[in-house]
């Protein structure tokens, strides 16, 4: 927040902070004719499974590869924290802060689910949204968010030192523990940084602090998502309801959201460009 400053400002400050900004990532290279494929392909496809998330809960589903999947507001406006997996590896995860890098604080339509290292491939694209109307509002706000880490029950002890056993990292933790029958260490090492799905969040203009505020979702609203590879999901109905006050506790009002796959077409993905792990040689500089 720099809220301290401690430093003397030197005469020529002004004329530093003039200087003109760089993209870090420039993403042209990632664009390719995969989303006008999707595009089609995802008006012939059919429901095959659905999972519903209690309130404050977390529950895994699995993806196979080429199919879709869709994260859906069913009862009240409610926002979901999500990890992915290669379900084949547990090991090749979501990484939010790359997503971040690659496509911006809020992801929607066209946007990918990049893994970690040292993988680094796409395992889902983002399809169909059907809060993109909502853009930017004036506080700089938008959904679906990969800045927040999740609720988790470390910074509310610190916070406010009560312990709080039902925040989304917890919840998480349990749903990957009762489906992959892991043990407690494993699945807390596995659990990582999610895509808020449905959450409103910014940074404040004067000190760029992490907000939200309340998610625009509402029944029949959802986010959309193709799968590039066979995948494991762990949802979290946050304890936060639509985050328009409190996350971390009981008082918030929560709903269900509801997981639905959806099987595609064989034919309709034939000409669909596969994207592979990261070719990097992994040799770091090192002469083994």
């Amino acid at each position: 927040m720099k809220k301290y400053k401690l430093s003397k400002e030197p005469p020529d400050s002004m004329s530093r902070k003039k200087n003109d900004f760089v993209i870090c990532y420039p993403n042209e290279n990632l664009k390719d004719n995969n989303m006008e494929i999707l595009s089609l392909a995802r008006k012939n496809i059919s429901l095959i499974d659905e999972i519903i998330i209690p309130p404050r809960d977390a529950k895994c589903f699995e993806v196979k590869k080429d199919n879709f999947f869709r994260i859906e507001s069913i009862d009240g406006p409610q926002v979901g924290d999500l990890n992915l997996f290669n379900a084949n590896n547990l090991d090749d995860k979501f990484y939010s802060g790359k997503t971040r890098a690659l496509h911006g604080t809020h992801l929607s339509t066209g946007d990918k689910l990049w893994s970690s290292f040292p993988y680094l491939r796409p395992l889902a694209s983002i399809t169909y949204d059907t809060l993109d109307w909502y853009g930017w509002d004036n506080d700089g706000g938008s959904v679906h968010d990969v800045i927040g880490t999740r609720c988790d029950p470390y910074t509310a002890k610190l916070l406010t030192n009560n312990n709080y056993h039902y925040c989304c990292h917890s919840n998480l933790i349990r749903a990957l523990i009762d489906h992959k029958n892991l043990s407690l260490k494993k699945a807390e090492e596995l659990i990582h940084d999610v895509l808020n799905v449905f959450m409103c969040t910014g940074f404040t203009k004067n000190t760029h602090e992490y907000f939200m505020k309340a998610s625009p979702v509402r029944p029949g609203d959802y986010l959309e998502f193709f799968a590039h590879e066979d995948l494991l999901g762990v949802l979290s109905a946050c304890p936060g309801g639509d985050c328009s006050s409190q996350h971390s506790s009981n008082i918030a009002k929560c709903f269900s959201l509801k997981i639905t796959i959806w099987k595609s077409q064989h034919e309709d993905l034939k000409d669909l460009k596969q994207i592979l792990p990261s070719s990097y040689n992994n040799n770091h500089g090192i002469n083994l």
